[in-house]
């Protein structure tokens, strides 16, 4: 292949949930021979992005400028999901094309293809308009996506408020779901219509998408993989982390961040831990817990008999109880970011609590660390599900009628997979999962073996 032979434009949705998965299929396309990538960010989005100094000299990154729809308003911060979507349509519906005609002018090598966030479906059109293929990145896994493609074709009703938690709902190739466990947007309130569009929307066109990736690896969703590609050829490339968390490899970790992580505290503090002695909390990058969940949390890490490492986003830290960091600074470490990645691997975590987010989900289970589930919203309760009853890694405790996971159901599940048989169980399981992650990047195996039929395709087009 020769040098700079296979140009990719890169689209990702900016937000810190979509963002690294691209990024890091990006900096595995960017580290084979001959792959040029362009990453396509807005103005915006850039500017509280950390990007590392490494990602920068591997992946070129083509700022955009944002628009304004006609229609739109103005303001920095739009007031909503259609209006935010309307925008960036706007913005990429315009960017996309320039930095296409840039690349001519200057006499570039034309892209041959425009990667793009499954939920920006449109993005798809601008391609083909310039004669290029399009690959979709789907950054949430199999299964969650499958529901999604029922309730796109009124298949099935998505759960509200007031929906029955008895009832049971069957999916082709899939565990019987409770209400609890599909795809939950009330938490969005008046947006979630918005934000149900915005995800089911994916499937709009794509039986004309040349490319459908998956951030999930063969083995983890068997049956559900089998089922899809009965309709589409769907090709997974996951887990999108670093190689070098999962096997001795020199590859940087060039994941971007819209949060400064605290990663030397964070270090320093877990070596001075005891191996398997931590409990890891973080609720990710969007989530807004109630003032009552959030006491609800520290006092069962407080009277919990293990250590803690808890990410607290800046804008959350004014609901943590009064005085709750200073007396427990001896047993734990409140930060506003951390290196998740680094965290997770390190020997001292033996549990991660978590919302279930996919990356996170994911990370876990790739990383061979039980869970604690508590999810919140869309993807996150199917997530759930599987991680405790499909691929048996983790517990989730109840939640009350008001919603809440009270301390008593959060100090037992710490308990249960810290201190009781249940646990060492669980993380078997886990470290079973890290060895399929690891055979499915390394040479040979699925997901490997799909980047480089994509780079090879391209290379001959």
């Amino acid at each position: 292949m020769s040098s700079e032979s296979v140009n990719i434009l890169a689209v990702p949705f900016p937000a810190q949930g979509h963002l690294n998965p691209m990024v890091q299929f990006c900096t595995h396309l960017a580290t084979k021979g001959g792959v040029k990538i362009t990453l396509v960010l807005t103005e915006s989005a850039s500017k509280s992005l950390q990007i590392p100094t490494g990602t920068a000299s591997l992946i070129e990154v083509e700022l955009i400028p944002d628009v304004i729809p006609e229609g739109g308003g103005g303001g920095d911060t739009p007031q909503n999901t259609e209006t935010y979507i309307a925008l960036l349509r706007a913005t990429f519906s315009q960017g996309i094309p320039q930095v296409i005609e840039k690349r001519k002018a200057s006499g570039g090598i034309t892209p041959k293809v425009v990667l793009y966030d499954s939920i920006l479906p449109w993005i798809l059109g601008l391609a083909k308009g310039f004669g290029l293929q399009g690959a979709a990145l789907f950054t949430q896994p199999c299964c969650v996506c499958a529901v999604y493609y029922h309730i796109f074709h009124g298949d099935v009703e998505i759960p509200s408020e007031n929906s029955p938690n008895a009832a049971v709902l069957s999916f082709p190739a899939m565990p019987l779901m409770g209400t609890n466990d599909l795809p939950y947007f009330c938490y969005f309130k008046d947006d979630s219509q918005q934000v149900q569009s915005l995800l089911t929307n994916q499937f709009l066109n794509i039986d004309q998408v040349d490319w459908i990736f998956f951030n999930t690896f063969d083995k983890l969703e068997e049956k559900i993989l089998k089922w899809m590609r009965s309709k589409w050829s769907v090709k997974t490339i996951g887990p999108l982390i670093p190689s070098m968390y999962l096997k001795d490899s020199k590859e940087e970790d060039h994941r971007i961040s819209f949060f400064k992580p605290h990663s030397q505290a964070c270090m320093d503090w877990l070596s001075m831990r005891q191996s398997n002695s931590v409990v890891y909390v973080s609720f990710g990058s969007i989530a807004c817990l109630t003032e009552q969940q959030m006491a609800e949390i520290a006092t069962a890490l407080a009277e919990s008999n293990h250590y803690f490492l808890w990410v607290v986003r800046e804008s959350e830290e004014n609901k943590l109880p009064k005085d709750f960091k200073s007396e427990t600074s001896e047993k734990g470490l409140i930060v506003k970011w951390c290196p998740q990645l680094q965290v997770l691997s390190h020997g001292t975590i033996a549990c991660f609590m978590t919302h279930c987010g996919w990356n996170s989900a994911l990370e876990a289970l790739t990383l061979g660390v039980p869970m604690i589930a508590v999810p919140q919203w869309a993807d996150q309760q199917m997530n759930a599900k599987y991680v405790v009853d499909v691929w048996e890694t983790g517990v989730r405790p109840k939640a009350n009628q008001k919603g809440i996971v009270t301390k008593e159901e959060i100090k037992a599940c710490i308990h249960e997979v810290m201190e009781e048989e249940k646990g060492k169980r669980l993380k078997r399981n886990a470290v079973k999962w890290k060895g399929l992650a690891e055979e499915a990047l390394l040479e040979g195996g699925s997901s490997h073996s799909t980047t480089e039929h994509f780079i090879s395709h391209l290379s001959s087009i």
